[in-house]
């Protein structure tokens, strides 16, 4: 086994409260990404999937450097991106790209779309002669599958699917080896979702990219991704390859994720006991001791509430955070 490509180690994002007009104070933190570890190797698609407030897209940017951790390592390539300067991120940024969830929002509406490509070679120097740098950007259009002169319009003049494609388009626009997807299908139709994934698996092996994929669609990440992490209140509860997870989900909480998933076949979907996960997810300024699932957890028993479940691999490659595993 290979070193990989980037290893987290003991991630945590905690944002503080403060309170007060004339001094602030602090009065307590949000625990957005409460310790959480994995690794991704040179070449795969990890998966991050959870609900909504999980902590999914914050570890996505503190791994961008977007936010510094409060505490805990990313290690890209043998170097701890937590710790970097920002002079020493600089060179990084052309090395680790973001794939941004809403198309409308991530480019700049005043750029035409070639400007917008182009932007990020100009300002690192990629390539510094600006007739080079229009043909790379129509170079880089027909690779997203559209047309040259696209580069001549504004992202109003376009469908979310074709601003989704721009989107890629800047960021493959520097060249990179790891991008990070937000989620960057969730604001598209469904028919254009499949356009767009279809897309990323091709640029992952023409290019030979690495993705961190973050979503809440567990259709989508199986078709993509090699691998797979659950985050449940700003921790990995499982992880483990694509397919194992899906064939036997082992954590309370991933098999509950997967039963609510629909399937497409009405008789069977008739026939299907769904028991959904009783309770709310608690609040990530004070989260659970213990299991941070064990409120709404079928199995949980006394050491649940007092005892943080390590993760512990079951089968290769396969590790969960339960005790009762």
């Amino acid at each position: 086994m290979t070193a990989p490509l980037l290893e987290v180690k003991g991630l945590r994002m905690h944002f503080p409260i403060t309170e007060g007009i004339v001094r602030r104070h602090k009065v307590g933190e949000v625990k957005a990404v409460d310790g959480i570890s994995f690794t991704v190797q040179r070449g795969e698609t990890l998966g991050l999937v959870g609900e909504s407030g999980c902590g999914k897209t914050t570890t996505g940017r503190c791994i961008l450097r977007l936010e510094k951790p409060t505490a805990g390592e990313i290690i890209y390539d043998g170097v701890d991106i937590a710790s970097l300067s920002q002079k020493d991120l600089i060179k990084l940024r052309q090395k680790i790209q973001v794939i941004f969830q809403d198309p409308f929002s991530s480019l700049n509406p005043r750029m035409k779309v070639g400007q917008i490509i182009a932007e990020p070679m100009y300002v690192h120097a990629i390539e510094p002669d600006a007739g080079k740098r229009e043909a790379r950007v129509r170079e880089l259009l027909t690779v997203c599958g559209l047309n040259a002169r696209f580069a001549d319009r504004y992202p109003h003049e376009m469908s979310g699917g074709q601003r989704q494609r721009v989107g890629i388009a800047r960021a493959l626009a520097m060249n990179p080896e790891f991008i990070v997807c937000d989620e960057p299908v969730s604001a598209l139709d469904v028919s254009i979702q499949a356009q767009v994934i279809n897309l990323l698996e091709d640029l992952r092996e023409k290019f030979g990219l690495t993705y961190l994929f973050i979503a809440h669609d567990l259709s989508v990440v199986r078709h993509l991704c090699q691998r797979v992490a659950v985050m449940y209140l700003g921790r990995i509860v499982e992880l483990a390859d694509s397919d194992e997870l899906f064939d036997n989900p082992q954590h309370p909480y991933t098999k509950a994720l997967l039963a609510a998933v629909p399937v497409p076949d009405p008789l069977v979907e008739q026939d299907r006991v769904f028991r959904p996960v009783q309770g709310e997810v608690p609040s990530p300024i004070n989260p659970p001791s213990g299991c941070v699932f064990h409120p709404r957890c079928s199995i949980a028993v006394d050491s649940c509430r007092q005892d943080r479940p390590e993760s512990r691999e079951i089968r290769p490659g396969h590790f969960v955070a339960c005790t009762q595993m």
